[in-house]
């Protein structure tokens, strides 16, 4: 088993190799943001590994089949394979081409072989029906337009009982409405030319959604939420991390979010959540 800390460490060892890596995953820039943004990383690991992984002794997890769609980089299935499970990815990204140098770099410390990836619109490439147990979606839910359509052919392509893992950002956050209004307005469906797939595809501009919208989205195409796997994320911005313990923010923070109210949905950037099919 790879803990999420033991692979952060080996990521950071694997920025100094993978050097065109370093602009999305900004943990040797400026030192001042570094501990904000590795609490960050961990967070989100955590969630996967709380329930995609489970504690050392819950025994072996071949037997499961999880599509990342929108896996980027492959990060979250390399992490999975480390620690021995096997997982399909789906991409549009640019940087689908580093994912094969990734493998041989962490083929040192796992099973790789575990993570296969294409390049592919799930639009255009439907898998066949009940094929997955999971399906993850992390900073990609918001990309997939139209919705209700991505959203119908994630049902159809799980099992029975099947769960979709989404970590998104909050779409309630005033901060991030604000940012994004000022980006891009109102417009938040866009078509976009894909050089690989010499096609237009549609995509959603960074448009991010609230809980409540999520919720009825999967409501309306045969999911139900799992109320004990929401989870709020990343309250304190980068300067609170100068006079402060990250441990102890982290710790505040999960207190925080642990209880409803105003700082909870208007205030936190992340957003995770579970649907299981019904």
């Amino acid at each position: 088993m790879m803990s999420p800390e033991q692979f952060f460490e080996l990521l950071l060892k694997e920025l100094e190799v993978h050097t065109e890596m370093q602009p999305y995953y900004k943990f040797l820039g400026k030192k001042s943001s570094w501990h904000f943004r590795r609490n960050y990383f961990l967070q989100r690991l955590r969630y996967i590994q709380q329930y995609m992984i489970g504690p050392p002794d819950t025994g072996g997890k071949d037997d499961i089949s999880i599509w990342d769609c929108g896996c980027g980089y492959g990060t979250t299935c390399l992490f999975l394979a480390m620690n021995g499970i096997k997982t399909y990815g789906t991409t549009l990204e640019f940087y689908y081409d580093t994912v094969q140098k990734r493998k041989e770099y962490w083929s040192k410390y796992g099973d790789t072989t575990l993570f296969t990836c294409t390049y592919e619109n799930l639009f255009d490439n439907r898998p066949a029906p009940a094929s997955y147990d999971w399906i993850i979606v992390q900073d990609t839910l918001h990309h997939l337009e139209p919705i209700n359509e991505a959203l119908q052919i994630f049902n159809q392509s799980l099992k029975k009982s099947g769960k979709v893992l989404s970590i998104e950002e909050n779409g309630s956050n005033l901060i991030q409405r604000l940012k994004l209004y000022k980006y891009r307005g109102n417009k938040r469906i866009i078509t976009i030319y894909d050089k690989k797939l010499k096609k237009d595809i549609l995509i959603g501009n960074e448009n991010i959604r609230s809980l409540e919208s999520w919720q009825h989205l999967f409501e309306q195409n045969g999911f139900s939420m799992l109320p004990g796997s929401i989870q709020y994320i990343r309250y304190y911005l980068p300067f609170y991390y100068r006079f402060a313990d990250p441990a102890k923010l982290l710790t505040k923070e999960m207190g925080i979010q642990s209880s409803p109210g105003v700082r909870r949905e208007y205030f936190f950037f992340g957003l995770n959540f579970i649907a299981e099919k019904k």
